[in-house]
């Protein structure tokens, strides 16, 4: 059956009264004070911001000219919401589809993967001798991330840019745990790439099953981690090789459900300065989150096309890749890689997204995360050269 979220964003958008409740519901269970609340408090919250600390994010370096033409690109599934510990490694043509089965390493075997539901992933691309390596969002707690990062092998000092979807618990409940246990082996100044201000906004989630605190980034911590967080609310060149795809318009059939709330305000290093969000997301203290932060990650594969990291396409996935296509002037899709969120919607919406992605014809098709069982039924029907199943460990090594 699927989710229905409407319900719980016409509550939070149809009187103050019923927002009051949760204004509150923020102020104690988020923030643990008083919140500086609503856009009436924009100077205040910013006079808050100089004393208290909380660094101003840095513009993202704008894509100019062609994007880059990588030589590979391999993406590991450091979390998702399944694993298959005993799924045979395969090899397609440009492909290597490497399981990782147990954790076997240790003596007797103590740990193997953990899997959860939220979302991170790590890429190595190529380009000649140039390797980079980014980490795209972080999972939904420290405890999967350090233990997942540590037995896939992934090194921390060898990240060069960190990538954060969107603003929900399940991508970036891991960050702090990570860069709080890696002090000191992490490059400094290391970029994380958000999408805006939105990402930083306390939330609660409003859909089903059980509604309440959905998280907050403590921005302290990314400053004493020396963090420069890095706003590609435009399309972005992220460590040289990828690009980031700047905030997704939303251009096709495609519609947001709204499964969580923000609450606009900044308090002691915690939440979002109401000034450096649009005008429409900051006229009152608690708002539907319609992600306009969200964004994307793609990588050139040369001679095949984009690989697209959708993350968990909250704006869509169809949408996801056009800004994607937009954003680097490739219009070949050879792979597009994540949530796809389509777990919520009817079945009618999930073909007319399968149908959309037939039209774009990527090679290949891997869905991850959020975008639900239905989906990978119809689209194994319409397009099962195309269809892949990859899971938590999983690494996409793809060729050009």
């Amino acid at each position: 059956m699927a989710i229905d979220y409407t319900s719980a964003s016409i509550a939070l958008s149809q009187t103050g009264a019923a927002q009051a409740p949760r204004r509150q519901f923020f102020c104690d269970e988020v923030a643990r004070r008083e919140f500086v609340c609503g856009g009436g408090a924009s100077l205040f919250s910013l006079i808050l911001a100089t004393i208290l600390g909380g660094s101003k994010p840095v513009r993202a370096q704008a894509v100019t000219g062609s994007l880059p033409e990588l030589d590979r690109v391999a993406v590991r599934i450091v979390i998702d919401s399944y694993q298959f510990a005993v799924a045979p490694s395969r090899k397609l043509p440009n492909l290597d589809i490497q399981h990782f089965g147990w954790g076997l390493s240790e003596k007797p075997p103590r740990r193997t993967l953990v899997s959860e539901f939220g979302l991170a992933m790590q890429v190595e691309s190529r380009r000649g001798n140039e390797t980079r390596n980014i980490l795209v969002d972080f999972g939904f707690t420290p405890e999967a991330l350090l233990n997942n990062t540590n037995l896939l092998g992934i090194d921390p000092a060898a990240i060069d840019a960190l990538v954060l979807s969107h603003g929900h618990q399940d991508h970036f409940g891991g960050l702090v745990g990570f860069l709080q246990a890696h002090s000191g082996k992490l490059k400094p100044k290391l970029p994380l790439f958000v999408g805006g201000e939105g990402c930083f906004c306390a939330r609660e989630w409003t859909g089903p099953p059980v509604r309440g605190s959905f998280g907050v980034i403590d921005r302290k911590a990314l400053e004493a981690a020396d963090i420069a967080v890095t706003v590609a609310d435009k399309p972005a060149l992220v460590a040289d090789h990828a690009v980031a795809t700047g905030q997704i318009s939303q251009k096709t059939f495609e519609k947001v459900l709204s499964p969580s709330a923000m609450t606009i305000g900044f308090d002691r290093g915690i939440g979002c300065y109401p000034e450096r969000l649009s005008e429409a997301e900051r006229t009152a203290p608690v708002v539907p989150d319609q992600f306009q932060h969200e964004i994307a990650t793609a990588f050139n594969l040369k001679r095949r096309g984009l690989v697209v990291l959708t993350s968990c396409s909250h704006r869509g996935v169809v949408n996801a890749i056009k800004q994607a296509q937009a954003a680097s002037g490739v219009e070949k899709i050879h792979a597009v890689i994540g949530g796809f969120h389509l777990a919520p919607y009817q079945e009618d919406y999930v073909r007319d997204t399968v149908k959309a992605l037939q039209e774009i014809d990527p090679t290949f098709v891997i869905p991850l995360h959020c975008t639900g069982e239905p989906f990978y039924e119809t689209a194994r029907a319409a397009m099962p050269t195309k269809l892949l199943r990859s899971y938590t460990g999983t690494r996409l090594v793809f060729e050009a």
